[in-house]
């Protein structure tokens, strides 16, 4: 949430200072943002078509709430994924979609909360209960919390008024990160693969920020980065079957190196550490304006 969108042209269909999502600085309409405002809306369509078709279940309303949590943090991720999108292919544009991918966490967290408050069937103060007394909801309602308070604040109004401590205030964005990946291992039971390959992404994002500026996109450096970050994610897989479950941590950990298990969550962040290292070699082998 933390880029920088200037308002449009006055005279561009809309008031000013109000920065539809579809167009660009220049106040014109933009193929490339209205592609990622269809690509972040379509999840949430689709989600509430199923609900409506009755097609989620014999539970659908906690269904919807799971999925609608998972949409939540993996767009936040994403959010966070948009500065080295930027330095490892070179794109500078990139950094201007950054506030309506942080928007979109946002806007399904908040549907997170409103589908919770359907599966308890609108009784808010039920909701407000669960919130006060289950320490994961609390946890997730915090994140909420903080994520309102960045989206309100993404303006290039509060950016002007709150001056330097603005890139102070957004860079809590990586703690509500944290704070949303530790949600989904508290809701997840016996089966956490997900959560722990959210914690694998946060991990390589995090890690990508400590490398000095000039080693951001070079692929050495890249592949070091997959090497470290499937390993933290392994022991961070270890630590939780360990820690939170009866099942058997050392197993689970020795998995990851049995390709007959299937693909493990530090196989893929390894995988997918691989790819973006491979990523500035494809730039450099690829003509200019081809």
């Amino acid at each position: 949430m933390s880029d920088t969108v200037r308002p449009a042209r006055r005279g561009a269909g809309r008031p000013a200072g109000v920065p539809w999502p579809w167009l660009d600085r220049a106040g014109r309409i933009s193929a490339l943002r209205i592609a990622l405002l269809v690509a972040l809306a379509a999840p949430a369509a689709v989600l509430l078509w199923l609900l409506a078709a009755g097609a989620l279940g014999a539970d659908p309303w906690k269904q919807a709430t799971r999925e609608a949590g998972n949409h939540a943090a993996h767009i936040l991720l994403i959010s966070l994924a948009v500065t080295p999108l930027r330095w490892i292919a070179d794109w500078p544009k990139a950094a201007t979609l950054r506030r309506m991918v942080g928007l979109a966490a946002l806007a399904y967290a908040l549907l997170h909360l409103v589908l919770y408050a359907g599966h308890l069937g609108w009784n808010l103060l039920a909701v407000g209960a669960e919130i006060a007394t289950r320490i994961y909801l609390t946890l997730g309602f915090a994140v909420l919390l903080g994520l309102c308070v960045l989206g309100w604040t993404s303006t290039d109004g509060w950016q002007t008024r709150l001056g330097r401590g603005w890139k102070r205030l957004h860079r809590w964005v990586y703690l509500l990160a944290a704070a949303a990946v530790l949600h989904a291992f508290l809701q997840s039971k016996a089966r956490a693969d997900g959560a722990v390959v959210m914690a694998g992404c946060w991990l390589w994002l995090m890690l990508w920020r400590l490398l000095p500026g000039p080693w951001r996109a070079r692929p050495l450096a890249l592949l070091a980065l997959a090497l470290v970050a499937a390993l933290a994610t392994a022991l961070v897989e270890y630590a939780w079957y360990g820690a939170a479950t009866n099942l058997p941590a050392a197993r689970i950990l020795a998995a990851n190196l049995d390709l007959a298990a299937g693909l493990r969550p530090a196989q893929g962040i390894l995988l997918a550490g691989v790819a973006a290292a491979l990523l500035p070699l494809l730039r450099r082998l690829t003509p200019a304006g081809a």
